[in-house]
């Protein structure tokens, strides 16, 4: 899932991405929130290692920027073996997974990367790749093409995905352990943060940490990077103690306000409420009102905006929350679905009952 063009969400230099490493916890000792995930793939790991065996295939699902990838790495230094990276939109072809598979040694952990996106002869390699460590390589075309089974070593495959209801099923059933990240608290951020800070030498007190926690949307990767935007405005400041005063100003200047909205969040619920009185509006409509693709807004607004009881989606469309009005600061009007959003849901049954022409089916929708 794309994250939005912002500061929160940039694209980074060669520097960035070393520091991004270098804040990246080595074992799940040193691994910080998801307890249930990180107690359960613990014992997995350790019977893995009593047994003398290459571990269970393991699938992660959950948001971006919660840990899956972090999660790969720590299981091959867990298990002391090499760890290769992949993802599922690299691998169109069975061909490409063959080579990647038949490359493999003993032991080694294979991590892809959205493994939804894996093109279906791929995905069906993989089937019989995970359960009985062979791949059939056909050779030739027609009726002369013959099929040469290719025994591979054991090996530990490590999925991740963002859409784990797109895993087909036979593809999910073949993963011996499956975890679920969830977004983090802002206490389980603070302590990301600390185990950061300390890293990058950076002198932040209590009441920082919390600012930029509570700025984070749930998610470390987001945390890492306000702390490092943070740190260069007090570098260029010349703040030596990074406060909550000294946080604040430095994230206001890269519109992240005090819930994590940035500017396509503020945007989407600007427009909801000053253009359309906050709703029901359809998503392309309100995409065109905010410049943005359609896609933009669904798939990188709109989780957080939901999850945080902003924006409701409806039968009839999009609809401004009550504490979306309140937070822009705006007065509630009455009598409005911002203010009961079941309403929507019982006029849109009233419609159906009724048989009423609401429009084309795209209309109907929201969409």
């Amino acid at each position: 899932m794309a994250e939005p063009a912002s500061p929160v969400a940039s694209a980074e230099e060669p520097e960035e991405r070393v520091i991004e490493a270098a804040l990246r916890p080595k074992n799940l000792h040193d691994f910080v929130g998801q307890h249930r995930v990180r107690r359960q793939l613990s014992l997995v790991l350790e019977a893995s290692r009593m047994r003398g065996r290459s571990a269970d295939h393991v699938l992660l699902s959950g948001p971006p920027g919660l840990g899956k990838t972090t999660l790969s790495m720590i299981i091959a230094a867990e298990m002391n073996v090499p760890l290769r990276i992949s993802s599922g939109p690299a691998i169109q072809h069975a061909g490409d997974l063959a080579a990647i598979l038949s490359s493999l040694s003993e032991g080694e952990v294979l991590f892809l990367d959205e493994i939804h996106r894996m093109s279906r002869p791929a995905e069906e390699m993989l089937y019989m790749a995970m359960e009985d460590f062979r791949v059939d390589i056909v050779v030739g075309k027609g009726a002369g093409a013959t099929a040469i089974p290719l025994e591979l070593p054991p090996f530990t495959l490590v999925g991740a995905t963002t859409r784990a209801g797109l895993l087909p099923g036979p593809l999910r059933d073949r993963f011996g352990f499956t975890g679920h990240l969830e977004f983090y608290s802002v206490e389980e951020l603070e302590l990301v943060l600390r185990r950061s800070a300390g890293l990058l030498d950076l002198k932040v007190n209590s009441a920082g940490f919390s600012e930029i926690a509570g700025r984070s949307r749930g998610t470390p990767r987001i945390a890492n990077r306000l702390l490092r935007r943070v740190r260069d405005w007090a570098l260029v400041h010349g703040i030596d103690q990074i406060d909550a005063r000294s946080a604040s100003a430095a994230l206001d200047m890269y519109e992240v306000d005090k819930r994590g909205l940035d500017r396509l969040d503020r945007a989407v619920l600007e427009a909801l409420i000053t253009k359309f009185g906050g709703g029901p509006v359809g998503l392309s409509t309100l995409a065109i009102a905010v410049g943005e693709e359609t896609e933009t807004v669904e798939t990188v607004a709109e989780p957080y905006l939901v999850r945080e009881g902003l924006l409701g989606r409806t039968p009839r469309g999009r609809i401004a929350l009550a504490p979306a009005w309140t937070h822009l600061g705006y007065a509630v009007p009455a009598g409005i679905f911002a203010q009961d959003p079941l309403e929507l849901f019982r006029a849109a049954d009233m419609d159906a009952e009724a048989g009423a022409d609401t429009g084309p089916e795209w209309i109907q929708q929201g969409r």
